[in-house]
This record gives structure tokens, sequence and C-alpha cells, in this order.
């Protein structure tokens, strides 16, 4: 796991979330838009979200799963 910056590791006091997982919503939210609004693969949101940010595959599975995901 790749060792983020203290501000990036602490929540928002707004609706805490960190950079991170507001970066994978972010994302997520974009794709299911050009899905028209169906379900995203991991697979296919994680290629997308390490263009914004270094992380694992079970990092983002962590931050899914923390965030509520179905699978």
């Amino acid at each position: 796991m790749p060792r983020r910056s203290l501000p990036a590791q602490l929540p928002d006091v707004r609706d805490g979330l960190t950079r991170v997982e507001r970066i994978v919503l972010h994302v997520l939210h974009e794709t299911q838009k050009e899905r028209d609004g169906r379900n995203v693969p991991t697979a296919m949101l994680y290629g997308r979200v390490v263009e914004h940010i270094d992380m694992s595959p079970e990092e983002l599975t962590e931050i899914l799963a923390r965030l509520g995901a179905r699978k």
C-alpha cells in the first residue's frame, strides 16, 4: 500500500471522506454516467482510478467495501 501524506489520510469534517475515497467516488460516478447508470466492474473502475492516484487493487477493494459497495 502506498504511503500517503497526512492530509490525504484525514477524513474531511464535512462528510468524513478522505481524499482517496472522494477520488474513487468521483471516478465511479463519472463511469456510471458513461455507462448509462449500469454497474461498473471493479477492474474497469480500478483502471480509471489509477489514472488519478497510485493504489493497489486490494486498497480499492477495501475502500469500496468501506463505502458499502455491493457485489
